[in-house]
C-alpha cells in the first residue's frame, strides 16, 4: 500500500510542476523592464508571497501573491547595497575609505558586529559586515557615509524604487528593523526588481559568496547568513531577513549553465522552510527552462542615399529570453534591414530589427541602430565631393 501512495504522489508531484511550452518575455523585456507574466505550475509554496524571476530578461517563471506590501526585515538592505555599490562603482566613494562610525550608527540594535561611536573602519569591511552578517550598525554607518545622514540615505532609498518601478515599496530605515518603522513595506516582485539591479554591479558577489570571514584583523567573525551559499549547488547570494513581524525572509539568487535565477520568498513561518521553498523554485526553474541569449552584432555596408557619406553600419541591440528546456536550438532569426536610408542619419536611431521565432511565433525583437551619424549632404559638399572625385579619377 505504501508503494502505491508513493506512486501516486509522485504523479501528483510531477503534474504539479508541469509547465506551458514556452515562459519567455518580450521584446522589450530586458529594454522596458517589464517582467512578464507569470507561469503558475500549480504548487503552492509554503509562504505568504513568493517570485522566481529569470535575472537577464527579467522573466517571471512563477509568482504567489508577488504584489503584497509585507514588511521585508533585512531583505531591505538589498536597496542598501545598490546604493553603496552604485557609489562605489560611480567613484563616488571608495572600498578603501575610512568611515567614522556616529553615535546613531554604533546605537542600532538587532545583527551587528558592535561598532563603537567614534571608530574608524572601511567601506569595504563595512559592506562585508552588512552583506554577509546583515550587520544593522554597518548598514547605517554606510548610508551616513554615502549621503550624509540615515534620513537622506532613505529618501534616496524611496526615490531608487521609484526609478526602478516599485510600486508597493516604501522604506523608513536602511535596515529593516521594524520595532518602530510602520509603514516599512516591500512585495516580493519588488525585491525580486531591486536584486535584478543589485547582480548587475558584480562586486556584491565578492561579499555575498563568503561563507566566514573576519574584520578588525580577524578579531571578530562573522558567518554568513544565508546557508544556501553553503549547501545549494550555484548559489551566489543575496540577503536573508528575519523579524517577529517579517517571519522568514529571503532574496536568493543561484546561477548554473548561464541561467542565473532571483528567488524570493516573505514571511515564510520558519528559516528551514523559507530555504527549501527557495532551493525548490530554484530546481523548479533550473530543471524546465534555459536562456537564450543573442549577442549585438554589426550590420555593415548599408546604402545612404543624399548623405555626405554613401555608406553607413548598424548594430543590434542584442537580446535574451527565457524558453522551455530544448526550445533554444529551435529559434529562429528574421533580420529586416531597408536596402537604402535616407540622410540625416542619427547614431542611435532605429534603423531596422531583428525578429526571433519560436514555433512561427514571434516570442520578441532586438533593434537594430544606427552606429554613426551621417549629415545631409548640400550642394557644396556635393560640388566638393564631385571635385574630389574628378581630380582622383585617372585620365583616359
Amino acid at each position: 500500500m505504501k508503494k502505491y501512495i508513493s506512486v501516486i504522489m509522485a504523479v501528483i508531484f510531477a503534474l504539479a510542476f508541469s509547465l506551458s511550452v514556452y515562459a519567455g518575455g518580450g521584446g522589450d523585456t530586458e529594454a522596458s523592464g517589464d517582467v512578464g507574466a507569470a507561469v503558475e505550475y500549480g504548487k503552492t509554496v509554503d509562504a505568504v508571497s513568493a517570485i522566481l524571476m529569470e535575472a537577464d530578461s527579467g522573466t517571471v517563471l512563477y509568482e504567489q501573491n508577488a504584489d503584497e506590501a509585507l514588511c521585508p526585515a533585512s531583505v531591505t538592505k538589498t536597496m542598501t547595497m545598490l546604493l553603496v555599490l552604485e557609489a562605489v562603482d560611480s567613484g563616488k566613494i571608495s572600498l578603501d575609505d575610512m568611515v567614522s562610525v556616529s553615535e546613531n550608527a554604533a546605537s542600532m540594535g538587532g545583527s551587528q558586529i558592535f561598532l563603537s561611536p567614534g571608530e574608524t573602519m572601511s567601506v569595504d569591511d563595512l559592506l562585508k559586515s552588512m552583506i554577509v552578517a546583515s550587520a544593522n550598525d554597518a548598514a547605517v554607518a554606510l548610508a551616513e557615509y554615502v549621503c550624509g545622514s540615515e534620513d537622506a540615505f532613505v529618501a534616496c532609498m524611496n526615490e531608487r524604487a521609484k526609478e526602478l518601478g516599485c510600486k508597493n515599496t516604501h522604506f523608513e530605515n536602511p535596515t529593516g528593523l521594524d520595532d518602530t518603522a510602520s509603514g516599512h513595506v516591500m512585495s516580493a516582485r519588488d525585491i525580486a526588481v531591486i536584486s535584478r539591479e543589485v547582480i548587475k554591479h558584480e562586486l556584491v558577489y565578492s561579499y555575498s559568496t563568503i561563507w566566514m570571514d573576519t574584520i578588525r584583523g580577524g578579531a571578530f567573525g562573522l558567518t554568513n547568513t544565508n546557508r544556501l551559499i553553503r549547501f545549494y549547488k550555484g548559489a551566489t547570494g543575496l540577503k536573508t531577513g528575519s523579524t517577529s513581524k517579517a517571519k522568514f525572509c529571503i532574496s536568493a539568487t543561484a546561477e548554473r549553465g548561464g541561467l542565473t535565477l532571483i528567488a524570493v520568498i516573505m514571511a515564510a513561518p520558519t528559516r528551514d522552510i523559507r530555504n527549501e521553498v527557495a532551493k525548490s523554485l530554484f530546481d523548479y526553474g533550473f530543471a524546465n527552462y534555459s536562456l537564450y541569449t543573442d549577442e549585438p552584432e554589426e550590420f555593415e555596408d548599408i546604402y545612404v542615399t543624399g548623405g555626405k557619406e554613401n555608406l553607413t553600419k548598424g548594430v543590434s541591440s542584442g537580446f535574451s529570453v527565457v524558453v522551455s528546456k530544448g526550445d533554444v536550438g529551435k529559434i529562429e532569426k528574421v533580420t529586416d534591414v531597408p536596402e537604402k536610408l535616407s540622410a540625416p542619419i542619427v547614431k542611435g536611431e532605429k534603423i531596422g530589427t531583428v525578429t526571433y521565432i519560436l514555433d512561427g511565433k514571434s516570442i520578441g525583437t532586438s533593434d537594430i541602430l544606427a552606429a554613426e551619424n551621417v549629415d545631409k549632404i548640400t550642394f557644396w559638399s556635393l560640388l566638393k565631393k564631385l571635385g574630389s572625385w574628378f581630380l582622383c579619377s585617372p585620365p583616359n
